[in-house]
């Protein structure tokens, strides 16, 4: 069992974008290529809502705008710059399981962001 936020095989949406990032990098990506793609994205989105690229006019729209893509659903960025959306369980397929190459993992469990979030909702982060 693992938790992630990201499987390529996740769903239609996970697998079109993994097909074409796949096509390129001729692998499938990991929960680091599509969160980086994702935030990117994110990030262009509130440059052009905000009409510049000025820091601070940036982060407020990032915050305001909800992150809805093949990465997250619902996602939002918190006052502290986190991002929370939901996350996955996942099992370990057995080989007689997996249908092919990069087929390992089948879903257990959607962990809901207003649950495993909600804490850290209320309390900033330290670092």
């Amino acid at each position: 069992m693992l938790t992630n936020a990201f499987y390529w095989d996740r769903d239609d949406e996970t697998r079109a974008w993994s097909k074409r990032f796949f096509e390129r990098m001729k692998r499938m990506p990991h929960m680091g290529d599509a969160g980086d793609y994702s935030s990117t994205m994110h990030y262009l989105k509130a440059v052009r809502a905000a009409g510049t690229d000025d820091a601070q006019a940036v982060m407020a729209k990032m915050r305001e705008l909800p992150v809805n893509d093949f990465f997250a659903k619902n996602g939002r960025i918190r006052e502290d710059g986190r991002m929370a959306h939901d996350m996955y369980v996942y099992e370990v397929k057995k080989p007689s399981e997996s249908k092919g190459e990069w087929d390992y993992y089948k879903l257990r469990e959607v962990i809901l962001v207003t649950t495993h979030f909600v804490l850290f909702w209320t309390v900033p982060a330290r670092w």
